[in-house]
């Protein structure tokens, strides 16, 4: 009797930890487990790349992303991936790899704005099959910036001009926007007060051929469902045909 009386006490503190763990970390008293076939992968704050960030910022490490993404692509049971955006950019080579991964995937996938899809987050907004951005979000589209000492000779220009075209590549091959348009954008001097570019917001970025649509979080998870039901029927088709 002793012992059952210690271990209920001992497994009733066990859960008052994990709530109380569950309330400073998450806000909720407890988290339900639900199996899905769809992975949800977060990009928030700062895109942190080499440089360590300091410990006030909000930021998304690229080396815990990484792994994720081709933990998904080699999952049996995960079969697309929904990728959710409110960054304000960061590092370039970065969030470029991280766009270059997602882009090459094998699996459906379906991004979503939310907030703010600035800078690098671009790339990573049209990296998956179809984009989604919110009616209030915002994406802020300028040429790179660099912090810490710059070399003023044209090899640096050159560097910053051969960056620049791999952004725009990218982001052209893998929406609908014009590269005129894309550049027109990105070199507006009368939008951004002591900087070049321009805000896109809502509607806008699908107008420009940028995003795909407007919505949602049941509009992106409806999307990826649908891409997901017919990646498998083309996989049967295939296997009849064969």
């Amino acid at each position: 009797m002793v012992n059952e009386f210690l271990s209920e006490k001992n497994e009733q503190e066990q859960n008052n930890e994990n709530t109380t763990e569950n309330i400073k970390e998450l806000g909720q008293t407890n988290v339900s487990e639900l199996k899905s076939n769809i992975y949800t992968m977060t990009i928030i704050g700062q895109i942190e790349g080499h440089t360590i960030l300091p410990p006030q910022n909000k930021a998304t490490k690229y080396e815990h992303i990484i792994p994720q993404i081709v933990a998904v692509e080699e999952s049996y049971d995960i079969e697309g991936l929904l990728l959710i955006l409110n960054t304000v950019g960061g590092d370039v080579e970065a969030g470029l790899a991280i766009a270059e991964l997602i882009s090459s995937m094998n699996k459906p996938s379906v991004s979503i704005v939310l907030g703010g899809g600035h800078s690098i987050g671009v790339p990573l907004a049209v990296s998956t099959d179809y984009s989604y951005i919110a009616p209030t979000a915002t994406m802020t589209i300028h040429p790179i910036r660099m912090n810490g000492l710059v070399i003023g000779v044209p090899q640096t220009y050159d560097y910053f001009n051969k960056m620049q075209e791999r952004i725009i590549n990218f982001i052209v091959n893998h929406s609908n926007i014009k590269r005129t348009t894309l550049k027109k954008l990105m070199f507006t001097t009368s939008e951004l007060a002591n900087d070049v570019g321009t805000v896109l917001i809502g509607k806008e970025p699908v107008d420009y051929g940028l995003i795909h649509e407007i919505g949602g979080l049941k509009d992106a998870l409806k999307k990826l469902r649908s891409l997901i039901d017919e990646k498998k029927q083309n996989k049967s088709i295939n296997k009849q045909i064969n």
